[in-house]
This record gives structure tokens, sequence and C-alpha cells, in this order.
């Protein structure tokens, strides 16, 4: 499964990054706005710290203005994947711009049917968001199920992007259906290393190395 980080905080995803655990970001305009910085300047920050593919979302929603801000996003970087809304505008700009060579993420998805239109318009990512899901008394992780089973009958390659994570457990979950990519705030990542035996044994490791006076260098 690769790891996304759902963030604009250009020092979180820095120091996630250099921990070797991204492939990639992805950023909305609330995020962007949460970080306070201009969307372009930010997104190249971005784009310069991690290989993988950086989300970079649209503003507009008509299809010929998705189309035209798509162009304009993927020309900050090589890695750039333009993120537009599950709409029909959305899917149709999708279809446009995945045809001329760049990578889209379709967003806000919230439904199987949907999941089928995005990967119908050629979308490399699709993003089910299953906390929000959740959050109405639906089980979120149902719908990845349900992608995944679709994907696999017709072969589609559009890779599922689980998104709207909350706990460690959606991440496990996620892993288990067979989600290609989750993305998650720093915070879930970090979280993803802890353990309280881990906590537990490691302290009594410690002990013993200074009541043995072991060194290394």
């Amino acid at each position: 499964m690769k790891f996304f980080v759902d963030t604009a905080d250009v020092d979180a995803i820095r120091e996630l990054n250099e921990f070797g655990l991204l492939d990639g970001v992805t950023t909305n305009p609330s995020l962007i706005k949460k970080a306070g910085r201009n969307i372009l300047e930010v997104t190249k920050e971005i784009c310069d710290i991690v290989e993988g593919p950086v989300s970079a979302e649209v503003t507009a929603t008509d299809a010929d203005e998705m189309i035209a801000e798509g162009r304009k996003l993927a020309k900050i970087a090589g890695n750039i994947a333009v993120k537009v809304p599950l709409t029909l505008d959305g899917l149709k700009a999708c279809k446009v711009l995945t045809g001329e060579g760049n990578m889209v993420n379709v967003t806000l998805c919230f439904s199987a049917n949907q999941a089928l239109l995005a990967a119908k318009a050629g979308a490399t990512f699709i993003s089910p968001f299953i906390g929000r899901l959740d959050d109405i008394a639906m089980d979120g992780l149902d719908l990845i199920a349900e992608i995944r089973q679709i994907y696999d009958n017709y072969g589609y390659e559009t890779q599922i992007l689980a998104a709207s994570i909350r706990t460690v457990n959606h991440v496990k979950d996620c892993a288990m259906i067979g989600a290609d990519v989750m993305t998650a705030p720093p915070a879930v990542i970090k979280s993803l290393a802890n353990h309280p035996l881990t906590d537990k044994g490691l302290d009594a490791f410690l002990a013993d190395i200074k009541d043995a006076g072991i060194k290394i260098l």
C-alpha cells in the first residue's frame, strides 16, 4: 500500500519524507487555507520535497474552467496529480486531462457507482471518503470493498486512494481490503508505529543496557 499524507504543512511533509514513509501528498483548498499560503507557491514547494504524486485541487466547478486550471496546476511540476470533484463536469475534465497525459485524482467519492464512472473517465486515482461515511452511520470500509471488487472485475487501472482516514484501524482495514493508496493526516501516519508493548519492551532493553554498561560506539 502506498502512503500519502493529507496536509499542506511542508514541515510535516519534510519530516515524514525523511523517515522514508511517504509515497505522495494530497492537498485540498481547506488544507491550503489552513497553511495560509499561496496555492501555487506551497504546491511547488511540496513537489520539490517528494518524488511521488502531489494532488492539487482545482477551484472551479465548470468543466472548461477545471480543465484550464488543471493545465496550469500540471505545469507546476511533473509529479502533480490534478484533483477534480466527482461531478459530471469533473468527470469531463478528468477525461480531457488524462487524455493529455496528466495524472488525475477524482475526489469526494461516496458510492461505488461514482467510482465506476471515474474509472471509465480514466482517473489515475479515485478518492472514497471513508471517515465522512462513518460520520453519517454508514460503513466507509464497505465502499472500499465494493470499489475493489468492481475494479478487479473489469481490470480498471484506477488506483483506490482511501481518504478521510481518521484512525490507525482505518489504515489496517483498507490495507486488508486491498486499497492501493491511503492518505491520512501526519499524526495518524506517525501513530501507526505506536504500541504499548513496544514501549514496554524498549524500556526493559534500555534498563538492561544501562545496568550492563553496554556500549557500541
